[in-house]
């Protein structure tokens, strides 16, 4: 519920800051990145090993922008496509993470 809660705070906070800065998707905006980030670490244990993980997987998959990421990104509206593409990153991240908690013991 809170991830959920905070995924939609970052749609529209986005917006709004789209809107103020008058570019699409500027730099300054970093909750779009929070709330990656919180879907990469969605149901993984808070560990040293685990957080390392997830930032590194995050910030890979952010950058690479794997289908759908891409599509979001251009295509989507607003704050929704400023924050859809690190959400799906975050998503990607999530699951490779919990396979590498789960079969290479990460």
């Amino acid at each position: 519920m809170t991830l959920t809660a905070f995924t939609f705070l970052a749609f529209y906070a986005s917006g709004e800051a789209e809107k103020i800065f008058e570019e699409k998707d500027p730099s300054r905006i970093v909750i779009d990145e929070w709330a990656g980030f919180l879907w990469a670490m969605f149901l993984v244990s808070p560990t040293v090993s685990h957080l390392l993980g997830g930032v590194a997987l995050f910030r890979f998959f952010d950058i690479v922008k794997i289908f759908p990421a891409n599509f979001f990104q251009k295509r989507l509206p607003g704050g929704l496509g400023v924050v859809m593409d690190d959400v799906a990153g975050g998503i990607y991240a999530n699951v490779v993470l919990h396979i590498l908690i789960r079969y290479v013991n990460l």
